[in-house]
């Protein structure tokens, strides 16, 4: 069963982390046509299709298919070929990882983990 306030939450944070990490990989890759309000909508239904893919389909097939529809998303929105669209999500990920790093060591990830505790 799809938790629907988990999935809100999810697409607020993949809003405000994601999106303008997404738009300003898009701008540097492909250019102008890579928008904010673009990079909202690939997460948005991302994120969506995603949870509703995960709910059916698990293990390496379902990374596979969601990584193609998050790829068409992007190439979709973003005005471009297949093979710079892989770039920005790549570019995108690793980003996305070196952010996680340093918010880890400034203990903004151990902050987080303590509402487990209560």
């Amino acid at each position: 069963m799809v938790n629907v306030v988990a999935v809100i939450v999810e697409i607020i944070v993949g809003v405000i982390i994601l999106a303008p990490v997404l738009w300003l990989v898009g701008r540097a890759v492909v250019g102008k046509t890579a928008s904010l309000v673009h990079a909202v909508w690939i997460v948005i239904l991302g994120v969506i299709i995603n949870t509703a893919l995960g709910a059916l389909i698990q293990g390496l097939l379902g990374l596979l298919i969601t990584l193609v529809i998050w790829i068409a998303l992007i190439r979709h929105f973003f005005k471009t070929s297949w093979s710079k669209a892989a770039i920005v999500g790549i570019v995108a990920i690793v980003v996305l990882a070196i952010i996680a790093v340093v918010l880890a060591l400034i203990g903004f990830g151990a902050i987080i983990g303590l509402g487990a505790l209560t």
